[in-house]
């Protein structure tokens, strides 16, 4: 067993979490036999796309639209489209275009799976929060119909960049105050896969985040000390360049 270290960028965490998960035989099942339901966000855009280019329906789905209510810097333009406002749903190994969450929550069952994005982690990785921007609650509102009254299975992918400090509960009860602006947030539980959990389904490695951060396109990245056999890190080298070569591409 050895140990490397590796920067990874936000855009490669996301690639690494949605690769595990899109190699993940229970989320294949459920894309096959049943019902998975990808909500739109930025690292289920990564996610989405590996699923549709493993069932040969990718189309002309963009990645870079797939999403809601997103957090942005001052001067950021953002690509808008078919895919904006919108979920990824595979039913039975078809792509069922232009359906949402919204409209098969009612036939939803345990052996479905849901998959949801969040804004906040706590550092001991069990509880996740999303951030609120929508007064009727969003896309929260069916899913959590689903995962509670419907016992469907949430997984929940999000990158340590979005790791906080405190409970998540308690930073919920203090933005949701009345007397607090801004947006909400509701703390969450289901299957957490960050990038720990990540390096530990697709290589068998053991991951430790050591730093975080940089400059000149290294801003939120996360630093890892990732130890495994030398064929699994190998093989992690080689996809991480497949990533870079992906993310310069665009």
């Amino acid at each position: 067993m050895k140990t490397r270290q590796c920067l990874l960028t936000v855009e490669e965490c996301k690639r690494l979490i949605a690769k595990a998960i899109a190699a993940d035989e229970k989320i294949m099942k459920a894309a096959m036999e049943h019902t998975l339901v990808i909500i739109s966000g930025t690292t289920n855009g990564f996610l989405a796309e590996e699923m549709l280019k493993k069932l040969g329906q990718l189309k002309d789905f963009d990645r870079r639209q797939f999403r809601r209510g997103v957090n942005v810097g001052p001067f950021a333009k953002l690509a808008t489209g078919a895919y904006s406002n919108t979920d990824v749903v595979i039913r039975k190994g078809e792509w069922l275009v232009g359906t949402t969450i919204y409209d098969i929550t009612d036939e939803l069952t345990a052996d479905d799976i849901i998959i949801k994005g969040a804004n906040a982690l706590q550092p001991d990785r069990k509880v996740a929060g999303v951030q609120i921007g929508n007064p009727k609650f969003g896309t929260l509102v069916p899913v959590l119909t689903a995962v509670v009254g419907r016992r469907v299975r949430l997984v929940i992918p999000v990158g340590l960049e979005k790791l906080v400090c405190e409970n998540i509960t308690d930073l919920a009860k203090l933005v949701n105050d009345p007397d607090t602006t801004g947006l909400r947030l509701q703390p969450v539980t289901g299957d957490i896969v960050t990038e720990i959990e990540a390096f530990a389904m697709l290589y068998g490695a053991e991951a430790h985040l050591v730093a975080a951060g940089g400059i000149g396109g290294a801003e939120g990245s996360c630093s890892f000390a990732v130890t495994g056999e030398d064929a699994a890190l190998d093989a992690f080298a080689e996809d991480l360049k497949a990533f870079r070569a992906a993310e310069q591409e665009g």
